[in-house]
């Protein structure tokens, strides 16, 4: 070495903390920083139908975001998300109509209800686990919407209930492009939240159980504990992701929350990547804009014959289904995994190896 100093190479991680940076790069960290700022200086010139489908993204990756903690980072299963993200929706717009409680606080209380009913229900997860704990999950999302269609006090029953636009300040946040901005602070709270609790004791806990329970059992991880820790969370986030929901829409009802929904929130992480915060949300805009892809295919086909453009309604109609079934054969590591590929790629480039 005569003189020169040595040039830095590659990526050295040698503590666990710079292991578990929620960032990997400086470069991404700008990247994430750039895409908030961009959306939030964008919004006013975008078009309403285009705010529509990033505040329909933003509200599911929300609740995606809680399935995924409980399913990707703890191990659990659950076919029961729908059941609490619509508890969030009515608990949020009962809070509201009934105290008065401001919507902007509303809907932190909404969360915080629904992980309280999160907890009840992820009881039996401390003591269950597999197919056992699918059923009783199942069996979660049957009670609690029959609970909706029958708790008038609560739901409106039938008619379901009226949910106020968010104020601020006297301002009624009523519009796509002002409710988009309420929609943009709580995602990426709750998606920094959700990275920042991965770093923590209780996130390498959940990655424990997970990956090896035994193991984790015998260094003194409180099972239990922390599987009805991760129900919590996970309906904290379907809590919050509801309320949204529901203050966007201006109405709730029951039958917005059914098992399909609850299917779709599994193909959300699948297809994002199952223990990915980031794919998560690509997941997410993978469900939320297949259908509007396929409607623009099958609209621009209709010159075809009225055949063809039945086939093609049907092929819409299957296109989740058939869009999990082939991820899970073809890119079982979702699409965080095809990123990161594409990334190391073009990072070694020209290099293969």
């Amino acid at each position: 070495m005569s003189g020169h100093s040595m040039m830095r190479c590659g990526e050295f991680r040698t503590d666990y903390k710079s292991d578990t940076t929620i960032f990997p790069t400086p470069r991404s960290r700008y990247a994430a920083i750039a895409g908030v700022l961009f959306l939030l200086v964008a919004a006013p010139f975008l078009n309403p139908y285009y705010l529509n489908l990033l505040i329909q993204i933003g509200y599911y990756g929300i609740a995606a975001l809680g399935l995924n903690i409980l399913v990707g980072f703890t191990g659990q299963i659950s076919l029961g998300h729908a059941a609490f993200f619509g508890f969030g929706a009515f608990a949020s717009a009962w809070i509201n109509n009934t105290t008065g409680i401001p919507v902007f606080l509303a809907i932190p209380l909404a969360g915080l209800m629904t992980t309280a009913v999160g907890l009840i229900f992820g009881i039996p997860a401390g003591r269950i686990k597999g197919l056992y704990l699918a059923i009783a999950t199942l069996a979660s999302q049957f009670i609690l919407e029959d609970f909706f269609a029958r708790a008038e006090w609560f739901t409106g029953g039938t008619y379901g209930s009226m949910a106020n636009p968010v104020s601020l300040f006297g301002y009624e946040l009523d519009t796509e492009q002002s409710f988009f901005y309420v929609v943009l602070f709580w995602t990426v709270l709750m998606f920094v939240l959700a990275a920042n609790l991965l770093r923590t004791r209780d996130g390498r806990a959940f990655i424990a159980v997970r990956d090896h329970y035994l193991s984790a059992e015998i260094m003194g991880i409180n099972l239990t504990k922390y599987r009805i820790l991760s129900f919590g969370i996970s309906s904290f986030y379907a809590g919050i992701g509801g309320a949204l929901f529901a203050h966007y829409l201006g109405f709730v009802s029951a039958e917005g929350f059914t098992i399909l929904l609850s299917i779709q929130f599994l193909g959300m992480i699948i297809i994002g990547g199952l223990g990915s915060v980031m794919g998560t949300l690509l997941g997410t805009a993978f469900m939320v804009l297949l259908p509007e892809v396929m409607e623009g295919i099958v609209s621009n086909l209709q010159w075809l014959g009225s055949g063809v453009s039945e086939a093609l309604v049907y092929i819409k109609e299957m296109a989740i289904g058939l869009a999990i079934i082939l991820f899970l054969i073809f890119e079982p590591d979702g699409l965080a995994h095809r990123w990161q590929m594409i990334k190391s790629y073009w990072k070694l480039y020209p290099f293969s190896y």
